[in-house]
């Protein structure tokens, strides 16, 4: 069988780790018997200056590259995507080597030059949650969901920031060559077949706005002073002096979300704190968030970051020196 083509895009300033990662995968995967032959394209030939500062060699530029006969397009991204889909000849290269591909795909900021070259349009799409809202009011004809490491829409898959083109190209593997290849690449690379969760865990809180008027910054600066507290509506309303009908209003809109939710929100974080960073029991560490009980705190973490308490202690817990 011949070698599936796939086609790395990479420019000024991309994320070195968001070509890197998805070529080790489907290198390994060619290593197990597949059948991938790996190719990187930049708008020029030649070395290529990463965000980081590492030069990576692109053995073609755009000018010389074929557009047909790509299996699978991959977009890195990174912190020139920006300056990047300003670049004429680069967005119409991708997309005509993306209206003939089998699969079109990007990596973190790379679904950026997707939108720019048409191919996405109407999809829905994920990229890193810190860029998710520009992506968002940029190209209001996408449809975006931050949450997922990946997604796929049709043709179009796109992942979450940096490592989640490991987990993106792992499950174009496994499309391709079955699960059994598959899991042997997640073995070789010491990965997740499928890793649980969603980005929202990896995330910092930066998932609200800040209210500008005093009354909303105190019903605010209450729930995070004590997050295990009492919050209902008519205390908020208290700490804001406020009638409670006129804070659900006022908070929701300077938040951006309804005062029970972002409460709910402020204890999933301090929880995600305590497990990281203590070694308390789980139900001690609901009580003291205000959970009540295990159960609820699990549950709550399940809506919100698709991962068991336990589970997140596990991965996230602070290292600390052996003496």
């Amino acid at each position: 069988m011949a070698p599936r083509r796939i086609v790395f895009v990479i420019y000024d300033g991309f994320q070195p780790l968001d070509l890197v990662g998805p070529h080790e995968v489907f290198s390994c995967a060619a290593r197990l018997g597949g059948a991938y032959a790996c190719e990187v394209v930049a708008p020029s030939a030649g070395p290529i200056r990463s965000g980081s500062g590492l030069p990576v060699h692109a053995a073609a530029g755009v000018q010389d590259s074929r557009t047909d006969g790509i299996d699978t397009l991959v977009i890195a991204g990174g912190g020139g995507v920006d300056q990047a889909c300003h670049d004429d000849r680069l967005v119409s290269w991708i997309a005509a080597a993306g209206s003939g591909a089998r699969r079109v795909t990007s990596v973190c900021t790379g679904v950026f030059l997707l939108a720019a070259a048409g191919l996405v349009t109407g999809r829905t799409v994920t990229t890193h949650w810190g860029r998710a809202a520009q992506l968002a009011r940029q190209h209001p004809e996408l449809r975006v969901d931050p949450d997922p490491i990946f997604i796929r829409d049709g043709r179009v898959w796109t992942s979450a920031g940096v490592t989640a083109g490991m987990d993106l190209a792992l499950a174009l593997v496994e499309e391709d060559l079955g699960r059994d290849i598959a899991h042997q690449v997640a073995r070789e690379l010491v990965m997740f077949l499928r890793r649980p969760g969603s980005q929202s865990q990896f995330s910092v809180p930066l998932w609200s706005a800040q209210p500008h008027a005093d009354p909303i910054r105190a019903a605010v600066s209450a729930i995070h002073a004590d997050p295990g507290a009492r919050h209902g509506i008519e205390d908020l309303a208290s700490q804001a002096g406020l009638s409670p009908r006129h804070l659900q209003r006022r908070f929701t809109a300077e938040v951006g979300t309804p005062p029970a939710a972002y409460v709910e929100q402020v204890r999933i974080e301090a929880a995600k704190r305590a497990l990281a960073g203590t070694d308390d029991p789980v139900d001690t560490i609901a009580r003291r968030c205000g959970f009540g009980t295990a159960e609820t705190l699990r549950r709550a973490f399940h809506r919100h970051a698709r991962i068991a308490p336990a589970d997140y202690r596990t991965r996230f817990r602070s290292t600390r020196e052996l003496t």
